[in-house]
């Protein structure tokens, strides 16, 4: 007998929104992330390269983001009058991973 399972299509309707604000501005964030996504930025936020850890965080923000937030956010992170520090982009990071990463997702009736 062949062993088989359906997982669905779990549903993130109704899921809580997320943003939150920088220097006045509030940034609105996508409801929810693949698990691919997550899973590859852990993998490189745990890498020894300096490198690959810098390029997560961009590669980050530019999938949480919504597309008008994500134009903001980088001339935000660049103005030489208002300074984002690397301190304060990794608390964002480590912020927004928990939101995605605690929200439960529907699993289908077996």
């Amino acid at each position: 007998m062949a062993k088989f399972r359906d997982f669905g299509a779990p549903a993130l309707e109704g899921a809580d929104p997320i943003s939150f604000k920088l220097f006045d501005e509030e940034f609105n964030c996508v409801p929810a992330l693949p698990g691919k996504v997550l899973l590859d930025i852990v993998a490189k936020s745990a890498s020894a390269d300096v490198v690959e850890q810098a390029s997560m965080i961009t590669e980050f923000f530019g999938s949480v983001l919504t597309a008008e937030s994500l134009i903001r956010f980088n001339t935000l992170i660049v103005d030489k009058d208002r300074i984002v520090t690397t301190d304060t982009l990794g608390e964002i990071t480590g912020w927004l991973i928990e939101q995605y990463a605690d929200r439960p997702e529907a699993q289908p009736e077996v």
